[in-house]
């Protein structure tokens, strides 16, 4: 027995725990997982997924063990009259094309926002203009972006220096979208460069960056000055979540973290501290946040403040074949 259990007092020190909110899903992974899920009770196991679903190791998981099946490419999937799911990231045309001539069962689950800047790139293509994408390359949402339209009607511009580099067609005829999961503050620096350069260049009627993306980075910016450390939960393939750590350590929290798990904290990191900030990546399901939290609490005495800055209501209805209380059935 120690001697503060002698005494009857707790070991364990306090710690003041900032709950960042919103966290965690937003209405598009919502609605992607939804798909899927719907799907399988529809039509029963297996129901096909092109990539992951949504970036989340544990979601993917999940959704496993309840019958789907996740591939990277069509060519993947036998013949089979099983749904064949796109992911919320969106997908280039030539998938669904593909898709048709193999006369699969296709459900498209990408982010309705994801499609708003798919149309806006088709428009300013429609009417002449060079497309400027500000994103990452590589990313998904970024590939299915660029499939939009043909080979080389649309740039990518990853940073303020890749603008300086930039040389368009004609100056005069020129537009931007970006990827909705960036980092707020950079793509604001990206598109100042884009407009000093490019007077005359076009930008989306409303921001590109999703609402979720936002109103993440909004409350982390808020909370990451208040406290000695913040953990993100999520996947180290979400961009989004990417840009939750990149955001707290700009806001003053040098012991940021991503975090997938509660068993991947590094306690010499986060083993001496009296207050946390915590978040999750819009991929991220709230047990996970709960799983980080208790794992906390086994070494503190946690006390759980919620920060709020903003309030969702947003919904995207699922595609139209699964709605409806037959889906359910």
């Amino acid at each position: 027995m120690t001697v503060s259990q002698a005494l009857g007092t707790n070991p364990k020190p306090p710690l003041k725990v900032l709950l960042c909110s919103p966290r965690g899903f937003c209405a598009g992974v919502v609605r992607a997982i939804d798909t899927v899920e719907q799907a399988l009770a529809r039509y029963g196991a297996p129901v096909y997924v092109r990539h992951e679903i949504v970036h989340n190791r544990y979601v993917v998981e999940s959704l496993k063990a309840k019958g789907a099946i996740f591939v990277e490419e069509l060519d993947e999937i036998p013949d089979t009259e099983a749904p064949v799911i796109f992911s919320a990231h969106g997908v280039p045309k030539s998938i669904p094309e593909q898709a048709k001539k193999r006369n699969l069962f296709a459900l498209d689950a990408t982010c309705p926002l994801v499609t708003k800047v798919h149309r806006e790139a088709e428009i300013h293509h429609k009417r002449g203009r060079e497309i400027v994408l500000i994103g990452h390359a590589d990313h998904p949402e970024v590939v299915g972006t660029v499939g939009q339209l043909p080979a080389g009607a649309i740039t990518l511009v990853q940073s303020v220096d890749e603008v300086a580099r930039f040389v368009p067609r004609d100056p005069s005829r020129l537009a931007y979208v970006t990827q909705t999961t960036l980092s707020v503050d950079d793509t604001a620096d990206i598109v100042a460069a884009l407009k000093a350069r490019f007077p005359e260049i076009h930008g989306p009627h409303k921001e590109d960056i999703c609402y979720a993306t936002t109103n993440r980075q909004e409350v982390v910016k808020k909370v990451a000055p208040l406290v000695e450390a913040m953990v993100v939960v999520g996947s180290p393939n979400s961009s989004n979540t990417q840009r939750l750590k990149e955001v707290a350590e700009r806001a003053g929290c040098l012991r940021a973290a991503l975090v997938q798990r509660a068993k991947e904290i590094d306690w010499s990191v986060f083993g001496a501290i009296a207050s946390l900030g915590v978040t999750a990546g819009a991929s991220a399901p709230e047990v996970l946040v709960e799983e980080v939290i208790g794992a906390f609490a086994e070494r503190y005495v946690v006390n759980v403040e919620t920060v709020t800055t903003a309030d969702e209501d947003m919904f995207f209805p699922l595609p139209r074949v699964l709605r409806g209380t037959e889906a359910a059935e």
